[in-house]
């Protein structure tokens, strides 16, 4: 036995079966679009923009680009970014050479409360007060990293991340004249 049909549910001349059929192909479209995985290297040509210095002067992120970067978008305010942040400024020394190193954003922050709190004059810190670079990289919550070479993101962290870790250590090397972790 057939339910009788809603005529809010079918255009005139199509019938219900087949308006269903298009209400359910455009439910999986619309569904794929919101869920469908990104590649950052597709949906940024190029990172890039105009951040503020530690001394409250702009200066593009280029300035600061090496062969290979990695940028770390993170705030004070940010719990989970607080609790990264000696492990990544430990992996930052380390891994610091003329071909590779970490760029630490602070996004949407109070500019002397990062400071005290970032308290590492040996590495770069800059400001994005309004999110804009770090929207230009796809950036839509903290802490991210991505992994810029050649002018290209090509991994992206999401979350706070494990540093010492050997497979986060291997991926980037696979990407980078990092140098391997040295032994303990």
């Amino acid at each position: 036995m057939s339910q009788p049909s809603d005529p809010a549910l079918h255009s005139p001349g199509l019938s219900p079966k087949v308006t269903r059929a298009v209400l359910v192909l455009v439910a999986l479209a619309a569904a794929a679009a919101l869920f469908w995985p990104r590649s950052p290297s597709s949906t940024v040509s190029g990172p890039g923009g105009m951040l503020v210095d530690t001394g409250g002067r702009p200066v593009p992120l280029s300035r600061d680009l090496r062969a290979a970067t990695l940028v770390h978008f993170w705030a004070s305010w940010c719990a989970p970014c607080v609790q990264e942040m000696p492990e990544i400024q430990r992996f930052a020394r380390a891994v610091q050479s003329p071909g590779f190193n970490v760029v630490f954003v602070a996004v949407a922050d109070e500019p002397e409360a990062a400071k005290r709190f970032f308290d590492a004059p040996d590495l770069t810190l800059l400001f994005d007060p309004t999110w804009d670079v770090a929207h230009r990289f796809g950036t839509d919550q903290i802490p991210e990293s991505h992994l810029v070479v050649g002018g290209k993101i090509v991994k992206s962290f999401i979350g706070a991340t494990a540093w010492n870790d050997p497979a986060v250590r291997n991926a980037l090397q696979k990407w980078t004249a990092m140098p391997p972790r040295p032994s303990p």
